[in-house]
């Protein structure tokens, strides 16, 4: 069986058991906010629809089986399509750079992620940041390499996404290995948070560092296989920030913030959160480009 199946596999039982995870929670009633849908681009407006791209699951806020896509993050574009008054629909490419393409090229109105926000991102793109994260290690029960920091992470083959702020910091951390005379990292990337977990369930890698809210989520649902490690700590980050992502200079950029902060401000926001978990990622209202910087 092919690891692509595998990891299918692998996801439709994080999907089927994941249910438990979301607690049902009452939702306030929405209505079209008509001031902020004329502010959208008129193409939007005709069309009466927009589409939001992912790169495959990210949970709990993405969940993507098939065509299909739940989580936090379906639940907010449904409230903000009913607040906008167009309807949103959601694809899925392969990989953050993917993603970024098809939102630059126009193909794909906007992806609302969340994504990580970074200076070197915002050259390119502009960042509605709607949550904040922390990035850690989810590791085997009683994490037997010891992996608890980057600095314990050299010698080890460490998973992360393809494209990702993940992948960057773990590459200039084995640049840093290697400088201080110590073991080299193997760095293993991969273009979905299935594989990346899956990986580290079936022991071909050690760790898998990435964001905390999908971390803790997959570490629900391994059934006492995996843990998280390097909790508390930056990282390699500074305060990170994630959210959508338009085109630069994209007039849905600042339409995407105030209906975000609709949501925000009639409790819908915070429902959502908590119904997926996400207590800890809200942040009180949202922003553009408030990302921080990555190590060089």
């Amino acid at each position: 069986m092919s690891i692509r199946k595998i990891a299918c596999l692998a996801l439709t039982s994080v999907v089927i058991s994941g249910t438990a995870f979301a607690e049902d929670a009452a939702l306030p009633k929405l209505s079209v906010n008509d001031a902020l849908h004329a502010q959208l681009p008129e193409a939007i407006r005709t069309s009466g629809k927009m589409i939001s791209v992912n790169n495959g699951s990210f949970p709990p806020y993405e969940i993507v089986t098939g065509t299909e896509m739940t989580g936090a993050s379906a639940d907010l574009t449904d409230a903000l399509g009913q607040v906008l008054g167009v309807k949103i629909e959601h694809e899925t490419v392969g990989g953050l750079p993917a993603l970024l393409a098809g939102v630059n090229s126009g193909r794909y109105q906007f992806a609302f992620g969340p994504v990580g926000d970074f200076k070197s991102r915002e050259e390119s793109n502009d960042f509605v940041d709607w949550v904040q994260e922390f990035v850690v290690f989810s590791v085997q029960k009683g994490n037997p390499k010891g992996i608890s920091s980057l600095d314990t992470a050299c010698g080890n083959r460490i998973a992360v996404m393809a494209g990702g702020s993940a992948e960057k910091v773990i590459q200039v951390q084995a640049e840093k290995c290697k400088t201080d005379g110590k073991g080299a990292i193997e760095v293993q990337s991969f273009t979905d948070q299935p594989s990346s977990i899956l990986a580290v369930r079936s022991k071909r890698s050690d760790a898998f560092f990435s964001s905390q809210a999908p971390l803790t989520y997959f570490v629900s649902q391994a059934n006492g296989q995996l843990e998280l490690t390097g909790v508390g700590q930056k990282n390699g980050f500074d305060n990170l920030y994630q959210g959508a992502v338009v085109a630069k200079g994209s007039p849905l950029g600042p339409v995407l913030r105030d209906a975000v902060k609709v949501l925000m401000d009639n409790g819908t926001y915070a429902a959502i959160m908590k119904k997926w978990g996400l207590e800890n990622n809200m942040i009180k209202e949202p922003g553009i480009n408030l990302g921080g910087t990555l190590p060089k």
